[in-house]
C-alpha cells in the first residue's frame, strides 16, 4: 500500500516565475498565478502548506478586460461605518492605481484565510515592464 506524503512548510522549495501582464486576458492570467501561489501545480500539493511559488506580475496596467467590463465592472470597498459604501468602476480604477485589477482578481482565487494571506505575500505586481527581483533568477511563464 502506498503512503500519501505529507509534505512540511521546511521542505518546501520556491520557485520565482515573471508573467507579462501585457494584451492577456485578466481571468486567464489571474487563474494561473493563482494556482502557482497556491503551489497546485506541484505534484506533492499539500493543502494546510504554503507550497507556493513566488510570482511576478509586469505590465499590470495592459492587462485587457473583456466584453464592456472597462465600463461596466464595478469594484466595491466599505469603510465600516454606516452609508460609507464606495464604488468605483475598472477604468476609473486602472487610473487610480493600475496595479489593483489584477490584484483584486488574484485575490479573489486565493482563500480567505491565514493561510490564503501567507500565499498573497508572494505575489509582486508592477505597472510597468520593470521589477526589482532580476537577482532571484525568475523564469518566465506563458499564459495560455
Amino acid at each position: 500500500m502506498r503512503q500519501t506524503t505529507i509534505v512540511k512548510h521546511l521542505e518546501v522549495e520556491k520557485k520565482w516565475y515573471v508573467i507579462d501582464a501585457e494584451n492577456q486576458v485578466l481571468g486567464r492570467l489571474a487563474t494561473l498565478a493563482a494556482t502557482y501561489l497556491r503551489g497546485k501545480n506541484k505534484p506533492s500539493f499539500t493543502p494546510n502548506v504554503d507550497m507556493g511559488d513566488n510570482i511576478i506580475i509586469i505590465n499590470a496596467e495592459k492587462v485587457l478586460l473583456t466584453a464592456n467590463k472597462e465600463e461596466n465592472k464595478i469594484y466595491y470597498s466599505h469603510s465600516g461605518y454606516p452609508g460609507g459604501l464606495k464604488s468605483i468602476n475598472a477604468k476609473n480604477l486602472r487610473e487610480k492605481k493600475p496595479t489593483a485589477i489584477v490584484e483584486k482578481a488574484i485575490r479573489g482565487m486565493l482563500p480567505h484565510t491565514k493561510l490564503g494571506n501567507r500565499q498573497r505575500v508572494n505575489l509582486f505586481v508592477y505597472a510597468g515592464p520593470e521589477h526589482k527581483h532580476n537577482a532571484q533568477k525568475p523564469e518566465k511563464l506563458e499564459v495560455k
